[in-house]
């Protein structure tokens, strides 16, 4: 029989870093408006009391060894404990969201997706608008460690490439983690630092400068204003641009200059990948809106750059609206959602180093037309792909695009119309957060969706930011057999 006493002890874990992160707001609440700290005062209480009730029933070892099946278990169970009692702020708060609301919201913000149902965010109360925040920031810093220490040994969608080796006894490959894991909060933490003062520089107030700080480098998109990044000056929105950058890019490689004594980023392939898939749309979409639209050069360099940036990134910001930009325009923010960041980043999507395998695969297949007798290696930054990883991508790509389909539908058969399903169903998997169209588009919010498509568009959101197979396994028969 499976045994999820380790599942729920972990659990229990997550469940009491939530209650602590809920204790910013509340003495942000007190210290200012005093209208929500009895709300986060109960969330806090009620995670960290379940939290505690799962840790005292299921210990049974100080440090539990988690086998394959308990390992999907735990990396579901715990972005979805996540929303459910991250959403306890949201439903007792003084904006009264009805509980699917509370739901999407918080799923929204723990999976970084950015897609939000509260309008009015500029005068929203200030411990409102920072839990929002501190929800992306956690679900980012826990994407990366859960890349790093849990997906690889899923073997899911070619993640076994990443995965953490030892030669030796497998404490020496848990210290390794340890250490890793340890250097990228480091990390994770001082950006957000070095961020929130540039942006409290450029203008910002503190709210929204720590606000911005940690949705940009979470990649999440939430905003502080119903204008989202449109509200603040240029030097406000290119310093995000500077925070999405990073947040999309493995974060593994800033560790190297620590590690090494030398800076070798610029090394990784799937970083240059990156760049230039970027600086291409952003070339592309500058000389559109210079070309067919009444801008300067600069406003149209500005506007494609942030917001091609913000969709590649899987960040969601926007500076205006980008889907009243003319058919070539929409076209290309579509495709673009079907891209996503770096393995190991926070954002979200297919990822790019999924693409450079594709890519590979296809170019070694053209070759075998020419020379069928030739013998062709896949490699990836200089090592070389097993058949194992090479099929783990091309399943994983297959599942994600069946996934997109099925969502698609789903959503239309609920209601929403064909613009607006096709790109939410796009942008919830990738985890975006805005859509295309004037019901979710980037002008609009989800506040008019039917609670049927918010359940469905936060299951997606979940779906998507914990790697398909991860959620879809558990309700396969063969799981739950010994």
């Amino acid at each position: 029989m499976l045994d999820i006493r380790p599942v729920l002890y972990l659990s229990g874990f997550v469940l009491l870093i939530l209650a602590a992160a809920m204790g910013v707001p509340l003495a942000v609440d007190l210290a200012t408006d005093v209208s929500e700290w009895q709300a986060f005062a109960f969330a806090a209480m009620a995670s960290g009391f379940f939290g505690l009730v799962l840790i005292s029933a299921n210990r049974t070892v100080d440090n539990p060894e988690l086998r394959t099946r308990q390992a999907f278990m735990v990396t579901t169970g715990s972005w979805l404990l996540a929303a459910i009692f991250g959403a306890l702020p949201f439903y007792f708060g003084s904006l009264h969201l009805s509980p699917m609301d509370s739901l999407f919201e918080a799923m929204s913000g723990i999976t970084t997706t950015g897609a939000t149902v509260i309008s009015g965010l500029d005068t929203a109360p200030r411990a409102i608008l920072l839990w929002r925040a501190l929800l992306q920031w956690l679900g980012g810093v826990g994407i990366i460690v859960a890349s790093i220490a849990l997906l690889p040994m899923l073997r899911i969608g070619g993640m076994q490439l990443f995965r953490m080796e030892s030669s030796d006894k497998t404490d020496k490959v848990k210290a390794r983690i340890s250490q890793v894991t340890y250097g990228i909060l480091t990390v994770y933490a001082l950006f957000t630092l070095v961020l929130a003062v540039a942006l409290a520089l450029s203008g910002m107030s503190p709210l929204e400068s720590v606000c911005h700080a940690m949705s940009s480098l979470s990649t999440g998109g939430f905003s502080t204003s119903d204008q989202s990044l449109g509200h603040f000056g240029d030097a406000a929105q290119w310093i995000c641009v500077i925070g999405m950058l990073v947040g999309g890019a493995t974060f593994t490689q800033f560790l190297s200059p620590w590690k090494r004594r030398r800076w070798n980023i610029l090394d990784d392939s799937q970083i240059r990948w990156y760049l230039l898939i970027i600086c291409g749309f952003a070339l592309l979409l500058t000389l559109w809106n210079w070309t067919m639209r009444d801008v300067t050069f600069y406003d149209a360099f500005r506007q494609s750059a942030f917001n091609v940036v913000s969709i590649i990134s899987t960040t969601g910001y926007h500076t205006s609206n980008y889907d009243a930009w003319g058919g070539f325009a929409q076209v290309a923010f579509f495709a673009m959602a079907f891209l996503g960041g770096c393995t190991g980043s926070t954002a979200g999507g297919i990822k790019i180093f999924r693409y450079e395998v594709l890519f590979a695969v296809a170019g070694v297949h053209i070759r075998r037309l020419l020379h069928p007798s030739g013998i062709f290696v896949i490699d990836f930054n200089g090592l070389r792909l097993t058949d194992a990883v090479v099929r783990s991508v091309l399943g994983f790509m297959m599942l994600y695009f069946f996934c997109f389909m099925l969502l698609a539908l789903a959503l239309a058969v609920v209601g929403l119309d064909v613009t607006s399903a096709v790109s939410g169903a796009a942008s919830a998997l990738a985890n975006i957060g805005p859509g295309l169209g004037s019901v979710i588009g980037p002008a609009a919010s989800y506040a008019d969706v039917p609670d049927e498509a918010k359940f469905l568009l936060a299951f997606g959101m979940l779906v998507g930011r914990l790697e398909l197979a991860t959620v879809l396994i558990l309700f396969s028969k063969t799981f739950w057999r010994e």
